[in-house]
């Protein structure tokens, strides 16, 4: 045991930047000195160059807004620059596509939203490998753990729209993919880019890859990290972090129809949260995976695939590291130093088969998934008569599974090509999935209702059943597609669900042992068009949600805490997204996006919580052989459908949020084949706002959970970023 821990001692080689972080002064001198020198080539006349080139290099450079590829389908590069500043982790990158919402407590480590839903109803991989956080209030959710930029490939599906890639997939399927490409002889490739902006911004990042026809090997290395942001009204905000990423990819290609992949990976990093009472002081991922690809078998079994990996998650909260709360004051919920540590141990697998005869394509298959939660915490006993309390480490305790949830499924999908113009997709999923309580005790001694568990080693067994079909259509005569799909998806409550929820008093019933899975229901429909001029698609969905799962806060056993509780309710929900891509002429090029998401609580007559409000966003793209131009113009409506005191696991309404719109300026140079400059100004008139699904309450830092203030976003915020590709 040891006396309470200093912020040094506590942080080691990190108390630098936690507590004292260093402005870096010259990082946001080099992104307006390069801000600067872009505009240079943007404001005099283009002088002709000595090797031209093509239009296609600088072409969606900057993304403005990421648009729909495909009926139902998003597809993107992670590298590509975008507005605003390019993204720290997983969710902030997903921002950017039509529909999409992230609730933030700071700077990085988002959760984010689609359609107004959460958590596992998005099912997120990487890697084609599911990697779960371990916070009790998804301080480090899924995407936590992601750097886009180690990806070669973003694919979002909509709605319950596949049986590919797992369970539960009601909102939509999202998949991180790495693509290595082929080499016929040796050879090699090199990427890297370096970012550096406002509050203190500074990115690296590297790509290398060399190998030749039997081969390859792949290293993917980058780093992160940020100061705190100041908002529109130039008040700071706590939202530090500092993260690292690297991962090994080993390829074995003994032809062109076989591939044999051994990856693995390692990151940490460390974030302050406004709104959070903690901060997330670790964010320790290891990964593992095994794929095997081979194609072009027969002429009926066409391919085969399979994989195996192994995800985990350690993760380290505590209110003394990034953080120095002060113990006299009586707003402070937090006063004396505590620390938690949780981790997720995630094994699962997949091997599937492809099928082509005729005008069919089948893909049938089986997948599994184990995943293990455990936690431990510090101790703190106050001193007596004037002496200093004792703390006792998070380390100096054994761990203590508390959950143990198994799934196993069978997945069959089949497209049936009518005609050249007409198909029909369609596809089954059954499941099975467990969850075991390994508590044997509920509440805490701290607030003195320890007790024993009633369902201590009980197991929760459930059949989940899924499935759905979908008609697209290419018109004569108009290059457009129009498709409708009907989808059914049952998801079996997350651990947070299950056990993230207050445990009440004595003889309260646990969610174990009476949350059902919830069932999702909806119909999405849509045309895509696309031709030489116009890009235009439009996306809508309808549905309906038996036992839609939501929570419910209240006051808490102590003063200035919160009590959570879980129900199941039947919801209805609706809305959808559309955008259109306008070439002007050679040079000028606008864009346009829509998205909206409405939810009813059916049950109680009343609106669902957390939904994001109407978003558009307009761009405008000026583009030449070596250099473009555009703007951003984001406008947000009102959020006035609210359910006080109701949301998710992370957040909930307080109250009615106002509209906002921010205007934004980007720009990218090809200085030479190899280097690639862009830049941006987000927040141009330096706005002061707040997301409606960012609203918290700032624990901690001056503010009781029960006097909640929105978490303001960053005002004016400039950026550059170098590419360099040989």
């Amino acid at each position: 045991m040891t006396d309470r821990p200093s912020s040094s001692a506590a942080a080691g080689c990190c108390s630098s930047f936690a507590l004292n972080p260093p402005r870096l002064r010259w990082q946001q001198a080099l992104a307006l000195c390069s801000g600067l020198a872009l505009a240079a080539p943007l404001l005099a006349a283009e002088t002709p160059a000595e090797a031209p080139l093509q239009l296609t290099e600088l072409d969606a450079t900057v993304i403005t807004a990421v648009q729909q590829s495909s009926p139902l389908t998003v597809v993107t590069n992670p590298k590509e620059p975008r507005q605003p500043v390019p993204a720290a982790d997983g969710a902030d990158y997903l921002k950017t596509i039509p529909g999409f919402a992230v609730t933030r407590s700071g700077g990085a480590n988002g959760d984010p939203l689609f359609r107004g839903m959460f958590g596992s109803r998005l099912n997120i991989l990487s890697n084609g490998g599911v990697l779960l956080g371990a916070c009790p209030n998804r301080m480090d959710a899924p995407t936590s753990y992601i750097a886009p930029e180690s990806y070669d490939r973003l694919t979002v599906i909509k709605g319950p729209q596949t049986v590919l890639w797992g369970p539960g997939a009601s909102a939509a399927t999202i998949l991180f993919e790495r693509d290595t490409e082929r080499f016929s002889e040796l050879g090699g490739r090199v990427d890297g880019s370096v970012l550096a902006g406002s509050n203190g911004r500074f990115d690296r990042r590297i790509d290398a890859t060399a190998g030749n026809s039997l081969g390859y090997l792949r290293l993917l290395a980058g780093s992160s990290q940020a100061d705190d942001y100041a908002d529109g009204d130039g008040d700071s905000v706590p939202s530090r972090w500092d993260k690292w990423n690297s991962d090994l990819l080993v390829g074995w290609t003994p032809d062109e129809d076989t591939l044999v992949e051994l990856s693995g990976g390692r990151s940490d990093g460390q974030s302050r949260y406004a709104g959070r009472g903690m901060d997330g002081t670790q964010f320790l991922r290891e990964s593992l995976n095994l794929r095997v690809e081979k194609n072009n078998i027969g002429e009926v079994f066409s391919g085969l695939e399979g994989q195996l990996y192994y995800n985990y998650a350690d993760h380290v909260m505590d209110n003394f590291t990034l953080r120095s709360p002060n113990p006299a004051d009586p707003m402070v919920m937090m006063r004396n130093p505590m620390a938690s540590n949780v981790d997720r141990r995630t094994i699962g697998g997949r091997l599937a088969g492809t099928w082509t005869w005729a005008d069919h394509e089948l893909v049938t298959g089986v997948d599994a998934q184990r995943n293990e939660h455990r936690k431990r915490a510090s101790t703190y006993s106050m001193g007596m008569m004037g002496q200093p309390g004792v703390y006792t480490d998070y380390d100096q305790y054994a761990w203590d599974k508390d959950a143990v949830f198994h799934s196993y499924g069978l997945f069959s999908e089949l497209t049936w090509n009518l005609s050249g113009s007409q198909r029909w997709i369609g596809g089954a999923r059954l499941d099975r999935a467990s969850v075991t309580d390994y508590r044997q005790t509920l509440g805490s001694a701290m607030n003195m209702n320890l007790r024993t568990n009633p369902t201590a080693d009980d197991t929760r067994n459930e059949t989940l059943p899924s499935g759905f079909l979908r008609y697209e259509h290419d018109l004569s005569g108009v290059p457009a597609t129009v498709y409708a799909g009907l989808g059914h998806a049952q998801r079996m409550p997350d651990y947070w669900e299950f056990f993230s929820a207050s445990p009440g008093p004595s003889g309260f019933i646990q969610p174990i042992e009476f949350l059902e899975p919830e069932k999702t229901t909806q119909l999405d429909f849509g045309v895509q068009y696309q031709d030489e001029q116009l890009e235009a698609w439009a996306s809508a969905y309808v549905g309906q949600v038996r036992d839609f799962i939501l929570f419910s806060y209240g006051p808490g056993l102590m003063p200035g805490h919160t009590r959570s509780t879980a129900s199941n309710i039947d919801a209805r929900i609706m809305g959808g997204e559309l955008g259109a891509a306008y070439r002007l002429n050679s040079h000028w090029k606008t864009d346009a996006s829509l998205a909206y998401a409405w939810g009813k609580n059916s049950s109680d007559d009343d609106a669902l919580p957390q939904m994001p409000p109407l978003e558009a966003r307009l761009g405008l793209t000026y583009e030449q052989e070596k250099w473009s131009a555009g703007g951003l113009w984001r406008v947000v409506a009102a959020q006035n459908r609210v359910a006080l005191n109701q949301g998710n696991v992370v957040g909930k309404d307080y109250q009615k949020t106002p509209g906002f719109a921010v205007f934004s300026l980007n720009g990218a140079y090809r200085l030479s084949e190899e280097v690639k400059l862009s830049a941006g100004v987000d927040n141009l008139f330096d706005k002061d706002y707040s997301e409606h699904v960012n609203l918290a309450g700032n624990a901690g830092f001056g503010f009781s959970a029960s006097d909640p203030e929105a978490l303001k976003e960053p005002g004016r915020t400039l950026w550059t970023k170098v590419d360099v590709s040989f």
